[in-house]
């Protein structure tokens, strides 16, 4: 840490730490996420080392940027891009009642959506999908997915996955009725990210864990505001599908016109992997081993 100047702490979990800090050499700002392994159960400690691999791995303009990681101790330090609009919750949230324009809606679900696609073109679910794990920068004009924590990698692309996690509102009836899923159930809780969108709220609310669960399984939902397009009204539904296979893949979803025309606002060269990067993932397995042994 001591190439770092951390400025504050900006969150807290059961086995870590972030902050922002800045390189001491350039003054770049940096998320630093510390985690301790010291007190952390062996399939934690798995999950924390598979973030590190998966991060190096995304290289995408809408996917946070991994930097670097280092261990100290049984301390494992993360760097990552800092985001400076913070996350997509918060600003939902600061509208305070205020609907969102198409225009904004479609823009930033577009950039979620070529990230997502990112990720599912690489066999990866992301598992976690949500506003809170959504962060914005460049006065807000740029959405890039993040936390990696309990993504996994699918063997190939048939497999499906039969661990229960992510949060409950964008949970998918799937895990809900803790089936074997896929990566339609990250479709799913994109679907949950678009609702929000244009609603300011959760599509499926509960006073209970129970009630919740109900009614993702029924995929009852109140309709958003006729101001906005055929497309993007009609766009919901077949993303709450009940059954995953209704659902469209994420290269469907952005082979619909009115998101196609969009896309080339968002494509760069940035996109591809540079051999650089291919170099770096090398040697993030080369301390994977490392850390293996050391733990």
């Amino acid at each position: 840490m001591d190439k770092y100047d951390v400025i504050k702490a900006i969150g807290e979990g059961a086995f870590g730490k972030a902050y922002l800090a800045k390189g001491k050499s350039d003054s770049k700002q940096c998320v630093i996420k510390e985690i301790n392994f010291a007190k952390m159960p062996i399939q934690e400690k798995e999950a924390s080392k598979k973030e590190v691999i998966l991060l190096a791995k995304m290289k995408h303009p809408n996917i946070v940027t991994f930097f670097s990681s280092f261990q100290e101790n049984s301390r494992l330090f993360i760097v990552m891009e800092y985001c400076d609009g913070g996350d997509l919750m918060k600003r939902i949230s600061r509208q305070r009642g205020v609907l969102f324009s198409e225009d904004q809606i479609l823009s930033w679900f577009v950039q979620i959506s070529l990230g997502l696609k990112h990720i599912h073109d690489r066999k990866i679910l992301h598992r976690d999908i949500k506003a809170q794990n959504i962060f914005l920068s460049k006065n807000g004009m740029v959405a890039k997915l993040g936390d990696f924590g309990i993504a996994r990698i699918l063997n190939n692309s048939m497999e499906l996955a039969q661990t229960c996690v992510g949060t409950p509102y964008y949970l998918s009836p799937e895990i809900c009725q803790n089936k074997p899923y896929n990566n339609k159930s990250d479709i799913w809780s994109l679907g949950c990210v678009l609702y929000e969108l244009c609603t300011l709220k959760h599509p499926f609310e509960g006073s209970n864990l129970h009630q919740l669960v109900l009614k993702i399984c029924r995929a009852r939902f109140a309709p958003v505001s006729p101001r906005f397009s055929r497309d993007l009204q009609s766009l919901i539904p077949q993303l709450f599908q009940v059954s995953p296979r209704d659902r469209p893949s994420i290269n469907s979803i952005l082979k619909k016109p009115f998101l196609e025309n969009l896309i080339a606002k968002y494509l760069t060269p940035e996109n591809s992997i540079t051999p650089s990067h291919l170099e770096q993932d090398h040697q993030l397995l080369n301390l994977l081993g490392k850390w293996s042994k050391a733990c």
